[in-house]
């Protein structure tokens, strides 16, 4: 078939002006995979595709041509400028997954005059992106300080977990775990699941009553609440306010409070040491991959000789790529973010002079795990949206059916870590063999 971007006769024809749909058309490497409508009536792509694209308004465009690629549509998107059909908000998978690896090219330069013609030079101003949008990089540096500063690192957290504790416990649901969980079988329920992730990371530490475990990067407590049961003594750091304030809530609720403490704290002001264990569960993504050495240093001068640590965070499929979120994610998401395969993270690990004793990819848990968060966003939409707002639950929703489908073509992955601190002759302290069950 031939498009528009195929001929160069009709850009060199100084009256041509373009549709909308014929200007989408010029942009995408390919054919359009799904419909594609706009305000101006022009519309391209299957017309029996079951999810359609829809600009609804002259904003949208100034959405779409100011940054091309995942950080546009996601703003005509948010803003509702762009509106999805075929889908639900709460969990547009579908059209995710059918939008396959959607790519905008730039345009030649003959190709840009005839756009901005077509269009009007106003559409190609930048105008305010939706309120949901953090700064830029480059911008937080004057506001909040260098990356991963104590100060910058809070303010990423508070941007993304201090959203509303009612709206995670609509979308996570009775465990308020926020992290992979680790499925036994598909057909086990989220909560299963998320319980079955807790026993594995304890059994892997060889926690046992009386042990000291300290929990960075907590979340909600559901790990330090996990272990206190059975008799543990733990202490949690977060750096989201109300984070500390529900887990400490619900630990006293559970009369925990002898044994378990989460404290709203950055890890690295933790004062206490020589622990038998430490579970670090989610917290990797967010301190920067130039501060590995620094973080592992962290956990070997925490733990006493013996002691066992266990990792588990999102990685990159290899070591070669950049380090960096997407533009969508570090707006939107997880601000600084950094992800680097587990390769380096075992590099890292091993330079400290910690043993590592096993790691395993869980990749395929995670996008079951992102499956079922989506379905509880889908299920309590209007109490979601009446909570934070229509545009934050449609970046939820993005973001998670994102996810999943990233998580299943490999484009990201799970990795559990798991090591000791040997004594200073080397002696190995735990059983020959896997003492957990898998």
């Amino acid at each position: 078939m031939t498009t528009f971007k195929d001929r160069s006769d009709v850009f060199a024809d100084l009256g041509t002006k373009l549709s909308i749909a014929e200007i989408f058309e010029t942009l995408i490497d390919g054919e359009v995979p799904i419909r594609f409508t706009a305000y101006d009536g022009s519309a391209t792509g299957p017309e029996d595709s079951p999810y359609t694209l829809d600009v609804r308004t002259p904003r949208g465009i100034n959405y779409l041509a100011t940054a091309p690629g995942d950080l546009g549509m996601a703003r005509a998107y948010i803003s509702g400028d762009m509106v999805a059909t075929g889908v639900h908000p709460g969990d547009p998978y579908d059209i995710l997954k059918a939008m396959g690896d959607l790519k905008f090219h730039r345009p030649s330069a003959l190709a840009l005059v005839t756009i901005a013609r077509s269009l009007g030079w106003e559409r190609l101003k930048p105008v305010a992106p939706p309120p949901q949008e953090t700064l830029p990089r480059w911008r937080r540096i004057a506001l909040e300080g260098l990356r991963h500063s104590k100060t910058r690192d809070a303010e990423a957290i508070h941007h993304h977990y201090d959203v509303s504790n009612t709206f995670y416990e609509y979308v996570l649901g009775p465990s308020m775990t926020y992290t992979c969980a680790v499925y036994g079988d598909e057909k086990w329920t989220l909560e299963q699941a998320q319980e079955n992730k807790y026993r594995l990371v304890f059994d892997k530490l060889r926690l046992k009553p009386g042990d000291r475990l300290l929990d960075i990067g907590c979340g909600w407590g559901g790990m330090v609440r996990y272990a206190a049961k059975r008799g543990v003594k733990v202490i949690g750091a977060t750096l989201s306010a109300e984070q500390a304030e529900w887990a400490q809530q619900k630990i006293a609720e559970e009369g925990l409070s002898e044994l378990a403490e989460v404290r709203h704290s950055d890890y690295r002001d933790i004062p206490e040491v020589e622990f038998d264990a430490i579970s670090s569960i989610g917290l990797t993504e967010h301190i920067g991959v130039h501060n590995y050495p620094f973080y592992f240093e962290f956990m070997k001068s925490k733990l006493r000789e013996g002691g066992l640590f266990l990792n588990h965070c999102i990685t990159r499929p290899d070591n070669t790529r950049t380090t960096k979120a997407g533009d969508f994610i570090d707006r939107y998401v997880f601000p600084d973010g950094e992800l680097i395969g587990s390769g380096r993270i075992i590099s890292e690990i091993q330079n400290t002079g910690l043993e590592v004793l096993h790691e395993e990819n869980l990749r395929e848990h995670y996008a079951l795990t992102l499956r079922e968060w989506c379905k509880n966003l889908v299920a309590n939409w209007d109490a979601c949206v009446e909570e934070v707002g229509e545009g934050t639950a449609k970046v939820w929703g993005l973001y998670m059916a994102g996810c999943e489908l990233g998580f299943q073509r490999n484009v990201v992955q799970l990795h559990q870590v798991l090591g000791v601190k040997l004594p200073a002759d080397g002696t190995w302290t735990v059983p020959l063999r896997p003492w957990w069950s898998a």
